[in-house]
C-alpha cells in the first residue's frame, strides 16, 4: 500500500505541566505534511522522565519517510527498539534503576493509519458521533479488570492506578503493540497522556471533539483537565482526517 494524497490532515498539540508538578515529562510530536504524530510521557517518580520522552519524540522526528504503512510501523518499532537501549545504557551510566517514558503513535498513509504504543498514553477515535479507545491501556489496572478481579468503578481510584506494565526504557526487551485501521473523511484521533484521561471520561473527550476544530478542541481538553486540579503533566494532540476526493464533505463530526 504506497502512500497517495487522497487524504490531507491538519492537527493541534498543546502540552502542560499541570497545577501540581514543578516540571513537564511529557513530550510530543506533531507532523501532519509527514503523517506521524506521537505523545510520550516520563515515568513519574523515575529519574529524568523528560529525558526518555524527549528522546524519545526526537527519535521519531527523524525518521525518514517510507512509501508504504507497513514501513512506517516497522522503522518506528526499530527506532523505539533503539531508543531503549539507550535509555538503558544511560540508566546504568547514571547508577538508577529506570529511566523510562509511555508512547502512543499515530501514523498516515493514504487512507488506513498505524498507531503503536507502549504504557497508559491512549489513542481515541471519533467517528460519526461515537468516541472509541483504540489501544488498552498497559497497566496494572487494566490486567486486574481483564482477569476480572476488579471493576470500572473499583479501578478509579485503586492505589495501582499509576502503575505500568510497559515503558521504553523499562525493561531490556521492549513490547509494543501495534494495529492499523482504515480512515474515513471526517476522522477525528485523540492521542493523550494519562493526565488528560485521568481527569476527564469519555462523554467528556467526546464533547471535546464534536466542534471538528483540532485548536480549539485541544484547548477544550487541557483547560477542562487543569480545571480539574491538573495533577499531572497534561498532553493532548488531535488529528483531522479530511478527504480531498470527497463529493459529500464532513462538515462536521456530530454527536448522535
Amino acid at each position: 500500500m504506497t502512500c497517495s494524497r487522497q487524504f490531507s490532515w491538519v492537527s493541534s498539540a498543546r502540552s502542560d505541566a499541570g497545577r501540581v508538578r514543578d516540571h513537564n515529562e511529557d513530550a510530543c510530536l506533531q507532523q501532519p505534511e509527514r503523517g506521524c504524530w506521537a505523545i510520550a510521557d516520563g515515568m513519574g517518580g523515575h529519574a529524568v522522565g523528560d529525558l526518555a520522552s524527549g528522546l524519545i519524540v526526537d527519535a521519531l522526528s527523524r525518521l525518514a519517510a517510507p512509501e508504504d504503512l507497513a514501513g512506517r510501523l516497522a522503522d518506528a518499532s526499530e527506532c523505539l527498539l533503539g531508543v531503549n537501549q539507550q535509555l538503558r545504557e544511560e540508566a546504568a551510566r547514571r547508577q538508577v534503576t529506570v529511566i523510562g517514558s509511555t508512547i502512543v503513535a499515530l501514523f498516515a498513509c493514504d487512507d488506513h493509519c498505524g498507531y503503536l504504543w507502549a504504557g497508559d498514553s491512549r489513542l481515541y477515535l471519533y467517528r460519526q458521533g461515537r468516541l472509541q479507545q483504540l489501544t488498552r491501556d498497559h497497566s496494572q489496572l487494566e490486567e486486574l479488570k481483564a482477569l476480572g478481579h476488579l471493576t470500572e468503578e473499583e479501578a478509579l481510584n485503586h492505589p495501582a492506578q499509576h502503575l505500568i506494565t510497559r515503558a521504553v526504557g523499562a525493561t531490556s526487551q521492549l513490547e509494543l503493540d501495534s494495529n492499523t485501521i482504515t480512515v474515513v473523511d471526517g476522522d477525528m484521533f485523540l492521542l493523550c497522556s494519562d493526565g488528560l484521561s485521568n481527569e476527564l471520561d469519555a462523554h467528556e473527550l467526546q464533547a471535546a471533539l464534536t466542534v471538528a476544530d483540532c485548536d480549539a478542541a485541544c484547548e477544550t481538553l487541557v483547560e477542562a483537565a487543569l480545571a480539574r486540579g491538573g495533577r499531572d503533566n497534561i498532553t493532548a494532540v488531535v488529528v483531522r482526517a479530511e478527504d480531498t476526493y470527497a463529493s459529500d464533505k464532513t462538515l462536521l463530526n456530530p454527536s448522535p
